[in-house]
């Protein structure tokens, strides 16, 4: 390996100075109004960030989480000329499949560190995995981006070449949210080494040909129902996102309940997620200050080129309740090989820290269709 290929082992230690910063701003809150009985009618509600501040400032302990994940192997490498953070969790049996799942936004890492010990430590009978879980470049340890272009066609060729320097041929890759849309694209640049691609939401939509809509189902009509209710209502971050987020980030890079409030929007209303999982992640963007660089993601994305050709590697979805609702019409035009579609009654967005077995299942059952 040359100097340049060098990966670094790390180990999280953040200074107190910044813990104690992050107390005095929350101390100096300035809480907007609201409007009586408002709900989230007009976005998230004052009393549940309020709720949550107070907790983060009284309650919440990172140092217990910075231990718990410094329990796991952590790296660095350079790839790209961007700084690469990742957990390297490997199975003790010989016979593991190495596995890379990718997060999306506003989460991080700390959605899959349920699913190590199903996926790395399962029964004797079931697939064991060898999981490779970088944080996206711009996000938490990665640090901020630095230049133009780091889109989910930059960050699959730079997970094709972290796997090629862990010294992995043959490997599978899973994701959720911006993870499902990264997933599917290693599949497309590493073919050759990519056993299979699973995803927990497939972001196929309607083309405008009315020969698609001839052919949909009921249970698809109503989906796209409420596909379009979420465009009407709760879209605004993926806007502002794509289009300005620098405009953004005074906001969000400065003020931690800013931040929260912001990234809470897609937490507030999942399933059964608890007040540690918010903050955790929230803390990832605040202490490494990769709130804008994390947004802009959205931004590269939206002004990429992307390709029209369909995605041809085995690929799986595991669609839980309560989440974005997978259309297989739309998601056969864009994807040749779909070869398992399985939808649960529970889970909601962040399935893997909610239902971690349930997830953990599904791969295994995924990948060991594929061997």
């Amino acid at each position: 390996m040359s100097a340049d290929d060098e990966i670094k082992p790390f180990r999280i230690a953040v200074p107190q100075a910044q813990l104690d910063d992050l107390a005095a701003r929350l101390d100096n809150t300035r809480w907007p109004d609201e409007i009586p009985d408002a709900g989230w009618d007009y976005g998230v509600p004052l009393g549940y960030v309020r709720r949550l501040a107070e907790y983060w400032r009284d309650g919440y302990d990172w140092r217990a989480w910075e231990a718990k994940l410094n329990g796991y192997p952590q790296f660095t490498t350079e790839i790209d000329g961007q700084n690469i953070h990742f957990l390297h969790v490997r199975s003790a049996r010989e016979d593991a499949l190495p596995l890379v799942l990718t997060h999306g936004w506003p989460g991080s890492v700390v959605e899959y560190l349920r699913v190590i010990e199903p996926l790395t430590d399962p029964a004797p009978d079931q697939p064991a995995f060898h999981l490779v879980i970088p944080s996206l470049p711009g996000f938490g340890f990665s640090g901020p981006t630095r230049e133009r272009g780091w889109n989910r066609y930059r960050t699959a060729r730079a997970w094709a070449e972290l796997m090629r320097r862990l010294g992995y041929d043959r490997y599978g890759a899973a994701g959720n949210d911006g993870g499902s849309f990264v997933a599917p694209e290693l599949g497309r640049v590493d073919p050759e080494h990519v056993v299979g691609v699973h995803v927990t939401q497939i972001f196929s939509f309607p083309s405008g040909d009315p020969a698609e809509f001839e052919r949909i189902t009921p249970e698809e009509q109503k989906a796209l129902e409420v596909l379009q209710w979420f465009h009407d209502n709760k879209m605004s971050f993926n806007i502002l996102h794509s289009q300005q987020p620098q405009t953004l980030a005074y906001a969000i890079f400065d003020s931690p309940v800013g931040l929260l409030g912001w990234n809470a929007q897609l937490f507030g209303d999942a399933a059964d997620v608890d007040d540690d999982f918010v903050l955790t992640n929230t803390m990832l963007y605040w202490l490494t200050g990769t709130a804008t660089s994390a947004t802009r993601f959205y931004y590269e994305d939206a002004k990429a080129e992307h390709p029209t050709e369909p995605t041809t590697v085995p690929l799986g979805l595991a669609m839980f309740a309560g989440d974005f609702v997978s259309m297989r019409t739309f998601a056969e035009r864009d994807h040749r090989n779909i070869v398992h579609w399985r939808s649960y009654d529970r889970g909601g967005h962040y399935a893997a820290h909610v239902v971690p077995d349930v997830l953990a299942a599904d791969l295994r059952t995924f990948y060991a269709g594929l061997s």
